[in-house]
């Protein structure tokens, strides 16, 4: 499992929740039940069997507290339980969870598959603008000097005007052009390192799924409590260990992917290219997300292709179709494998 993984608390988790519940439960209802019987409760210690009843409890109470085997085994049995009762109305099986993420992912890639395909269609109109916006430039430029060798001054300050208008509007357009196509990029590398990701969670969850069954029916509850009262380690919790991190690691990849989808569809709907207009909000959204450190889906990929942005030799050639899944290589080392070591 990687050093940097850190698991969560039993006391986060959706069984920690509900256990947490029924301790404020029980409390409460124990809180009612001595004030409405206090008086009942009062006499009966008062006795002789009372009295043995309250040592004893008392005994137990301290034992438990200093016997640290005893404690463990309570707090398993407790987390047990909360874990069976959680389970009844919550997927928290990782096994299951996993599962959902493989189809939640293969639902992102088809929806980002499209956006890919919107992006490239505004992309082709951008284009367009830009290269008539180029030819009306040179074309109010080559008018302008007509009319000062025919001295026609009139002319000659609406046509440089329009070409100085249509100059500035270029600039704005190609930079809208480039941030267009880091995005495009993005989405692209996104695409295809999710098909990874889809491919390995996959694999690990048929091989898993097997080897869970396997461990479960050979470590029942009973076997694992022994284990942990002796102090050894349950192997049992240590491979639902291996699996959270694989579910928390691909909780924060689908995370990503679906806020950066949600993020780019803000950004493309607030380009009315019809009308020669985009929002400073969608171009701002963008600018966030490249200061933005690290992420998750691609990695060092992040940095390199907001690096050949600056460069005007790394253009998108739209012309080229977007590519269908490409065959995972076979032989490829899978990401989640070192978990389980």
């Amino acid at each position: 499992m990687p050093d940097s993984y850190k698991q969560k608390s039993f006391w986060k988790k959706p069984e920690g929740v509900v256990g947490i519940v029924f301790l404020l439960a029980i409390m409460l209802g124990a809180g009612f039940l001595i004030s409405s019987l206090s008086g009942v409760i009062i006499k009966f210690l008062a006795t002789g069997l009372g009295k043995g009843v309250l040592f004893g409890t008392l005994g137990v109470l301290v034992f438990m507290a200093l016997d640290s085997k005893t404690r463990t085994l309570i707090s398993y049995m407790y987390k047990s339980a909360m874990r069976w009762i959680t389970g009844l109305f919550i997927q928290i099986d990782p096994i299951g969870i996993l599962k959902n993420y493989i189809d939640d992912l293969r639902k992102n890639l088809k929806k980002m598959r499209k956006q890919m395909h919107q992006l490239r269609g505004q992309m082709h109109k951008l284009g367009e603008m830009i290269h008539n916006n180029k030819k009306d430039i040179n074309s109010n430029i080559a008018l302008a000097k007509t009319a000062r060798d025919q001295k026609n001054e009139q002319i000659l300050i609406l046509k440089s005007r329009k070409a100085g208008r249509l100059k500035e509007s270029n600039i704005k357009l190609e930079t809208l052009y480039k941030k267009m196509d880091v995005l495009y990029k993005v989405l692209n590398k996104m695409y295809k390192n999710s098909e990874i990701l889809v491919e390995d969670i996959d694999d690990q969850v048929s091989i898993k799924e097997q080897e869970y069954k396997a461990i479960k029916a050979s470590n029942s509850a009973m076997k694992s409590a022994m284990s942990i009262i002796k102090g050894d380690k349950d192997k049992r919790a240590m491979f639902d260990q291996a699996l959270e991190a694989v579910a928390d690691d691909v909780s924060g990849k689908v995370g990503e992917m679906e806020q950066f989808m949600e993020m780019s569809q803000e950004f493309m709907e607030s380009i009315d290219l019809q009308n020669g207009i985009f929002e400073e909000k969608g171009l701002a959204m963008l600018e966030q997300w490249e200061k933005k450190s690290t992420s998750l889906l691609l990695g060092d990929a992040k940095d390199q292709i907001l690096l050949d942005s600056e460069s005007d030799d790394d253009t998108l050639d739209l012309t080229e179709p977007i590519k269908t899944k490409e065959k995972i290589e076979l032989g490829r080392t899978n990401q989640y494998d070192g978990f389980f070591d």
